[in-house]
């Protein structure tokens, strides 16, 4: 029985093939926007993902807020050597410099640090050598530098032991790192110094932030509490004084963030399945009036009110459907071409995949049952009656 309503359904639809096409198209529309936009929202969400879980769950950023009482080397170091759980250090003084070989000039960012950061960052070095303790405590006029860098100025990366000129001061490179292969952005721009040098180059004496990163994954909530601590000793319990990110809380809160706005926007996308599901059940009342007569030899003959229900509400569910199957093939040629665009990776997960097609079900099921039961009830003799 029911695979003969479906014959009929089909039947039904595909004798009024524009109107149904029309029918189906709320709910395509409604599809491509459930399944693209939730689909963009996953995509964007990964990609944050993963860049924030690149920078290390152990990682910890400190920021120095009060511009009254700055940090020295010795004491970040003399935190490092307190804690049980915090394993590296390295000072952070950044500011943009122009870079220059010959003629060539190139706008980078230069970065004072110490030995520690190349663990901290993950840093790989392609050629050469990253800095060493020497480096720092002799203050040497010495660099590593990022590979668009080199690629800039030289036009390789085979440069250890060329010479550059950032901020009036002669730099020996001694090390070029690995394309893209840090845990901070930005890497590949960045010339980086011993941080005794940085501080004489730039005649900046304050440390206004720096990184530590716990000694396992496990310890970083342990190391969050003690470097707290430790500031806040250091500056007289005043918690507003400095500022320290967690990049395991930043995770949790993007996380958050995002899933919300993917609810958000899945909700907003919902609206035009609902739109949609409307257009079916007007279409389906449209049937039931056209197809009185029908309906009436039907039960005139023996079809049972159930029968007639089951019959329309199958047409309803079909036509949302196939609405449903043609929106989601849609969505996924549309994620393809934003993907290439974009160059990220967006696609159909199974699990937007079956919220598409229960939405589907669901439109065709609720919106349908109006008319179909409007159908079921007609009586035999008043619906031959109709012309």
């Amino acid at each position: 029985m029911i695979l003969q309503s479906f014959r009929m359904a089909l039947s039904s639809i595909f004798a009024s093939k524009m109107r149904s096409f029309l029918t189906m198209l709320g709910i395509i529309i409604g599809v491509i926007a459930v399944v693209v936009l939730i689909s963009l929202v996953n995509g964007a969400t990964d990609s944050v993902t993963s860049e924030i879980e690149g920078l290390g769950s152990n990682l910890l950023s400190v920021t120095i807020i009060d511009r009254d009482r700055q940090l020295s080397m010795d004491e970040i170091e003399a935190i490092r050597d307190q804690s049980a759980a915090i394993g590296f250090v390295a000072p952070n003084l950044t500011q943009p410099a122009v870079a220059k070989s010959g003629t060539k000039t190139y706008s980078a960012t230069v970065q004072g640090t110490t030995p520690d950061y190349m663990t901290i960052g993950s840093l790989t070095v392609e050629y050469g050598r990253f800095l060493k303790t020497p480096d720092q405590a002799d203050q040497t006029n010495v660099a590593v530098i990022g590979a668009e860098v080199a690629d800039d100025l030289f036009g390789r990366r085979t440069v250890v032991g060329e010479t550059i000129s950032v901020a009036g001061r002669q730099l020996v490179i001694i090390g070029v790192l690995a394309e893209g292969d840090s845990a901070f952005s930005g890497t590949d721009q960045k010339v980086i110094v011993p941080y005794s040098t940085a501080q004489r180059m730039f005649f900046s004496h304050k440390l206004n932030s720096f990184f530590a990163a716990a000694v396992d994954s496990q310890s970083v909530d342990q190391a969050e509490r003690e470097l707290e601590n430790a500031l806040l000793a250091t500056f007289r319990q005043n918690d507003d004084a400095f500022r320290i990110l967690n990049q395991a809380s930043i995770l949790d809160v993007m996380d958050s963030v995002l899933g919300t706005l993917s609810l958000l926007l899945g909700g907003i996308a919902g609206i035009s399945l609902l739109v949609g599901g409307i257009g079916i059940m007007n279409i389906m009342l449209v049937s039931v009036s056209e197809r009185t007569r029908e309906i009436g030899i039907r039960k005139a003959i023996g079809a049972s009110r159930g029968r007639i229900l089951m019959q329309f509400l199958i047409e309803s569910m079909v036509i949302s459907i196939m609405g449903g199957i043609i929106g989601i093939l849609i969505s996924g040629a549309m994620l393809r071409i934003v993907s290439i665009i974009a160059d990220m990776a967006f696609s159909m997960t199974p699990d937007v995949i079956a919220l598409a097609v229960g939405f589907s079900v669901f439109v065709g099921v609720i919106f349908g049952l109006y008319p179909a039961n409007k159908a079921s009830r007609l009586h035999p003799i008043q619906a031959l009656r109709t012309e």
